[in-house]
């Protein structure tokens, strides 16, 4: 959807850009314009006249359809919800009116990345702000270049933000944006203003540079995207290209250099984001028919301590459609089991793009996902909220989402569902061959491997097979060798990402990949899995980044709102303990070991807690080992007098304990309190700069009342000019019509421009063919050579007169001159039709006497 805003000498502007726009480019034009809202608006009719697109008058709650132009009405707010055009009343006082913000505003939450927002004539600076917002989200923003507006103050205020993507001529701005939203259809390109801008591209030998610029990608955000497909790359590095009407890659990376700011959008470009509810059906029935039933089936037979509980990831998860469908087919699997001991799912769902991962957590969508959820689902996994629909808390409560790279951060592990879709798709060959295998290290045995319709195992067949032909879901093989090449430690299996970088051969796997699992690395691996000590790996804030082993006796959820945190999640009896140990290890940069730690709700069970900082490797910098060890139970109290037995923590190694940490926590309270000083004086200089602000306000908002006062004056004055030339079309109107002559008024391509009531009589005309051509028209003249003889006089200026009979037995005098305007400039043909039956009778009774 592209919304149009303009204000004084915007018409002309409207005008000029309409009139490129292709009848066939599939968007929608929504157009807000400054008017007079006591006035009845002719808005829609002169814009009519600029564009072959269907010009509506908004009405309320309409639906928007593709290649239409709509107009905002006088006296109303228009905003956009679910593709629906929606009137309000304004919620300012005349004067103070900002609708062009309003309908930008509700574009960018409605559309996020696909809202474009273009920014024409005007005084004052509205549609600014609904800029930025649109921005913010990922859509494209243009304005008219200030020099060839009537009026620049609009175009200027836009511009001075910083966040406009293009600015150029009206005529040049629909090439633009299909050079950007359609970069795959060239014919519609042929069909816009021959002055647009030239195609982006690339060089033959533009490797190089797409190195550097992956490199500056790097560098910023420390995410490494060598290893995606290099296609993928180079379309979405050259629709960048075409925002900013650059030609080469090279100049791409110059302007990256100097505009530090494009590289955030450049890398939010480069993250498909592309998802739905129950996307691929079949594969979602298999997953209800087949594969929970197997995997629930095993995990009754097996039993155990976490027998009930099933783990699934989702690698690339987008805005976490695809993780809430797979809770919801897992309830509706477990409420047709007969009743036993329950099942319960723990979804993690984790992709690179931050802003994804936050609209996931909040999960709220459209009304649009009716498309792809029953209503039976609808009903049972989602409550109505505002515009869209809430995912029920049940649902909700079952994901946890995090920020996760699945090239460089350690996989989630003990995994029994992984869903991995259309995500390999973007990688090249080499990462795709190693990646396979992490999903195979991360599933626990049997476990189930989801991929999208286009991805399979490769050549990892011994590690899957599917679960039964063409399908999309894959069994472990147990009996699998692990990742090649991969050093499992106590923590997480570190992958060498030089070597996962693209080789020009990349059709050959190495010789260390066919080589058969090596007994020790397997042994290794089963005594790490069955006998180390659990272990988590924590940030400086707590967050826990990577869990190994079984926890759940040391560490778990916290009820609410869910929270992945250390401090949050660790059982009360170490909560206090350990977050003064993680301080002091993350502080001094040294191990502390906690002794016999007792439970709060098993005294006898003690551990002993080890909090190692890490420095090395430089990527957990920053970060902490805690090592859980069960220490031995502590025997029941003996009677007094008895020492205590050896593994009973003396009584003063505990008061001891309990000075040291109320002396760390006085030291804290003092550092909390002198910082809460530092930030009320902070506080109170904010409050003054804020009341120096507020009068720049204040007299900004008296300089704006002013602006609009003027505005509203030249709008008298235009409406003046406009009532002027209706009462003049109005004199012409009648004037033709007193005539009693049928006249026929064309352009210069011959489309009907005007004509006068008697022309009826011949053509079967009405308002709504203003703008066909005359070769359309269906007449009762034997007169097939008309449309030739009309584009003769065109050509020579010369009049055309003929006398012509009429299939119902009448004659007419057809005349053809040219039009002429006041400046004689030729602008069509003008064709009058007199009625000479009488005369034409006559002839015929005096030849026949």
């Amino acid at each position: 959807m592209v919304g149009l805003g303009a204000s004084a000498g915007g018409l002309e502007a409207l005008a000029q850009f309409l009139a490129r726009v292709p009848p066939n480019s599939g968007l929608a034009y929504i157009v807000v314009q400054h008017m007079d809202p006591t006035r009845k608006t002719l808005l829609t009719e002169l814009l009519q006249r600029s564009t072959a697109l269907p010009v509506h008058e908004v009405s309320a709650s309409m639906a928007i359809e593709a290649d239409a132009v709509y107009v905002i009405p006088p006296n109303a707010e228009l905003t956009v919800a679910n593709a629906v055009l929606h009137l309000a009343d304004p919620a300012r006082p005349r004067g103070l009116r900002l609708p062009i913000d309003v309908l930008f505003g509700s574009l960018a939450r409605d559309q996020g990345d696909r809202a474009i927002g273009v920014v024409l004539s005007g005084m004052g600076s509205d549609g600014t702000v609904g800029l930025q917002a649109i921005k913010s989200q990922g859509g494209l923003t243009l304005v008219q270049q200030p020099e060839s507006a009537q009026f620049d103050s609009m175009p200027r205020s836009a511009i001075a933000t910083g966040c406009v993507d293009m600015v150029g001529l009206p005529g040049d701005l629909p090439a633009h944006i299909l050079r950007v939203v359609a970069p795959d259809r060239p014919a519609l390109l042929a069909e816009t203003a021959d002055g647009a801008v030239g195609g982006a591209g690339g060089g033959v030998d533009d490797g190089p540079v797409l190195e550097a610029i992956l490199g500056l990608l790097h560098h910023h955000n420390q995410h490494d995207l060598t290893l995606y497909k290099t296609s993928t790359l180079r379309r979405r590095i050259e629709r960048r290209m075409s925002v900013h009407n650059l030609v080469t890659m090279a100049a791409y990376a110059d302007f990256l250099r100097q505009n530090p700011q494009e590289l955030a959008l450049l890398f939010k470009e480069m993250l498909i984001g592309v998802t739905s509810f129950f996307r691929d059906p079949a594969a979602w029935q298999e997953l209800k028919e087949r594969v929970l039933p197997a995997l629930l089936e095993r995990r009754s037979a097996d039993g155990g301590a976490d027998g009930s509980t099933f783990r699934a990831w989702v690698a690339g998860c987008s805005t976490g459609e695809e993780a809430y469908s797979l809770a919801m087919v897992f309830r509706e699997v477990v409420d047709t089991l007969p009743a036993g001991r329950p099942f319960t799912l723990q979804v993690f769902a984790s992709d690179l793009n931050a802003d994804a991962i936050a609209a996931a957590r909040r999960g709220h969508y459209p009304a649009s996902i009716t498309q792809d959820v029953s209503a039976e689902r609808l009903a049972r996994f989602f409550i109505a909220k505002g515009s869209g629909f809430q995912v029920t808390a049940e649902i909700r409560d079952r994901v946890l989402f995090a920020q996760h790279d699945v090239i460089l951060d350690p996989p989630f592990t003990r995994i029994d569902i992984l869903c991995c879709r259309n995500l390999l798709i973007y990688f090249n060959a080499a990462l795709q061959r190693r990646l396979v295998p992490l999903f195979h290290y991360s599933l626990r045995s049997g476990g189930a491997l989801m991929l999208g319709a286009s991805e399979t195992v490769g050549r990892a067949q011994a590690l899957f097979s599917p679960v039964q032909a063409k399908s999309r879901w894959f069994w472990r093989i147990d009996n699998g060798r692990p990742a090649p090449g991969r050093a499992t430690s106590m923590v997480f299996p570190v992958v060498s990402h030089a070597a996962l970088r693209a080789s020009p051969q990349e059709s050959s796997m190495s010789s260390t990949e066919l080589q058969p699992a090596n007994l020790q690395a397997l042994a290794d691996q089963v005594v790490l899995e069955g006998h180390s000590p659990p272990v988590v790996l924590v940030n400086d804030r707590g967050d826990v980044l990577y869990i190994r082993g079984n926890t759940a006796a040391y560490l778990q959820p916290a009820s609410g709102k869910a929270n992945w945190n250390i401090h949050a999640m660790a059982r009360p009896g170490l909560r206090v303990q350990l977050a003064s140990a993680l301080r002091r290890a993350l502080q001094d940069k040294q191990v502390v070991v906690l002794h016999g730690l007792p439970l709060e709700d098993e005294p006898r069970h003690r551990v002993d807690v080890t909090v190692q900082p890490l420095r090395v490797p430089e990527a957990l910098r920053n970060t902490a080992l805690i090592v859980f060890h069960d220490a031995p139970a502590a025997p029941a109290r003996r009677s007094a007098g008895r020492r205590p037995a050896t593994g009973e923590a003396p009584v003063d190694d505990e008061l001891a304990r309990a000075r040291a940490e109320v002396q760390l926590l006085r030291q804290d309270m003092q550092a909390s309190q002198e910082q809460l000083q530092a930030a009320n004086e902070e506080l109170q200089a904010a409050n003054e700069e804020l009341q120096s602000a507020n009068e720049e306000l204040t007299t900004s908002k008296e300089e704006a009342q002013s602006m609009n006062e003027e505005l509203q004056s030249i709008n008298s004055e235009m409406q003046s000019k406009l009532d002027d030339l209706a009462l003049a079309q109005s004199d012409m109107q009648n004037l033709l019509n007193a005539t009693d002559i049928a006249t026929l008024f064309l352009d210069n391509d011959l489309n009907v421009r005007r004509f006068t009531e008697q022309v009826g009589r011949i053509f079967h005309l009405r308002e709504g063919d203003i703008g066909r051509p005359l070769s359309d028209l269906a007449s009762t003249l034997e007169y097939p050579q008309l449309p030739a003889d009309a584009n003769e006089t065109l050509r020579t200026l010369a009049f055309s007169e003929k006398q012509i009979p009429t299939t119902d037995g009448r004659w007419y005098a057809v005349r053809i001159m040219p039009y002429r305007t006041l400046a004689d400039v030729i602008q069509g043909v003008v064709i009058t039709f007199v009625d000479i039956t009488v005369a034409k009778d006559l002839e015929s009774r005096l030849r026949q006497a």
